[in-house]
């Protein structure tokens, strides 16, 4: 993924959009004791779980990008030693790093409260669903996340992996009757990787991927996660004719943004069209937006990436590429909703997990040199590779799941406000 950032010239030239703005709705308040509901057509019984035995409802849109990353004292809730889930390379207490404060802030949005994860509530929100995260190695940064916090409360069964480094996964969580699975999809839509006779990316804009899309009727709740593989040089499909490409000789070159939201509006849709109708099987559908990197040099040298404290507000703005990529991202997702009510489908929910402003905050967040163990264990050598795209677990992005747990609880709410189903 670091050759993605080779055209990083090209992209500082690119100019920032404006933030898209959420707009707070009626404020809504009621206690939570055991309540039952039909999170499937049969009746199952659920109790939301919090340290103060209530939630209130919070009808209004938090916007989670406007707040600051505290010190928390709290400890996280596994280490790196206590989950078997997490990918090597992202395990970096295990793997040297030899500095924590990484791992003791919050982030507090300034209009909400975000709580700490908790593993119960959201194992009662997912009895007897499916949960499916597709995307890049972001996502599975993210869902290794979501286990390791899971596992602190239930056991999980891996009862299905396939493919290279283990891209395709499903596990079981027999307490809850909960799947949860990883699909590889870099681009959402159909598309093969480069190789040794391309070395290209090649995408069919207009075409979901089969890999995860075949299984689409069988999932309840979807977590979609993409965006640095749309960086690499890559070649269009659109309607069976060549749109463009993207850094290909001899190719009429038109970026990547509008690839990206062609993508994005192609698999909405389709989800759309195949759950209209799916009484009492409704899915929700959340797009984590664009994580940036934080390459402070090349990433074969030491230092690319060797921040120990997050930013603050002030120091680092959110623009360029990481600005417009999440614009996109937050603009799809609105234009979702109201191809949904077009339909008159009311089975398809699309929110976002909006995390790119949070994320961005947080450069002291990344393995660094700790993707490989002990790194300096012989010194400091001329090449050092780093790792300043995927993130340290335990560490910041599990506050992502974080949110994903609060608007689960928002919509679970909701839905029970209105008697209908998660």
């Amino acid at each position: 993924m670091g050759s993605s950032h080779n055209s990083s010239n090209f992209l500082k030239k690119l100019l920032p959009y404006t933030l898209y703005a959420l707009f707070p709705i009626t404020l809504i308040h009621i206690y939570l004791n055991p309540i039952s509901f039909s999170p499937t057509p049969s009746t199952n019984h659920i109790t939301i779980s919090s340290s103060s035995q209530e939630i209130l409802i919070k009808n209004s849109v938090c916007d989670y990008t406007n707040g600051e990353w505290v010190p928390n004292k709290l400890p996280p809730l596994y280490n790196g030693s206590s989950c078997g889930t997490i990918k090597q390379g992202q395990n970096c207490m295990l793997f040297g790093r030899p500095d924590s404060d990484y791992l003791h802030w919050k982030w507090k949005p300034k209009q909400c409260n975000l709580q700490r994860f908790d593993p119960k509530t959201f194992l009662n929100l997912l009895k007897n669903k499916h949960l499916a995260y597709v995307g890049d190695s972001i996502a599975r940064n993210q869902l290794e996340s979501l286990l390791c916090m899971m596992g602190t409360s239930s056991k999980s069964n891996l009862y299905y992996t396939d493919g290279e480094e283990k891209k395709f996964r499903k596990w079981h969580f027999p307490s809850h009757n909960i799947n949860v699975s990883i699909y590889w999809s870099p681009f959402l839509v159909k598309g093969y990787e480069k190789n040794a006779k391309k070395n290209y990316n090649t995408l069919y804009l207009d075409v979901i991927d089969e890999s995860w899309g075949s299984d689409l009727m069988y999932i309840d709740i979807l977590v979609l996660s993409v965006g640095h593989w749309f960086l690499h040089p890559a070649m269009y499909y659109y309607k069976n004719s060549v749109l463009g490409c993207h850094y290909i000789e001899n190719c009429t070159e038109i970026g990547f943004y509008d690839v990206y939201s062609k993508a994005l509006k192609t698999i909405f849709q389709e989800i759309i069209i195949q759950r209209k109708g799916s009484h009492g099987n409704s899915i929700n559908v959340y797009l984590t937006t664009f994580s940036p990197a934080h390459f402070e040099g090349d990433w074969d040298k030491f230092g690319a990436c060797s921040k120990t404290q997050p930013f603050k507000g002030s120091e680092k703005l959110l623009e360029g590429m990481d600005e417009e990529m999440r614009r996109i991202g937050v603009e799809e997702v609105k234009k979702a909703k109201l191809k949904g009510e077009e339909f008159g489908n009311s089975s398809v929910r699309v929110e976002v997990v909006d995390i790119t402003k949070l994320a961005l905050l947080r450069p002291d967040g990344h393995p660094g040199p700790y993707m490989n163990p002990f790194p300096f264990a012989n010194g400091i050598g001329e090449l050092v590779q780093n790792d300043c795209v995927h993130w340290c677990l335990p560490g910041p992005i599990d506050t992502w799941n974080e949110i994903l747990l609060d608007l689960l609880i928002k919509r679970w709410e909701v839905e029970e406000y209105k008697g209908g189903i998660l």
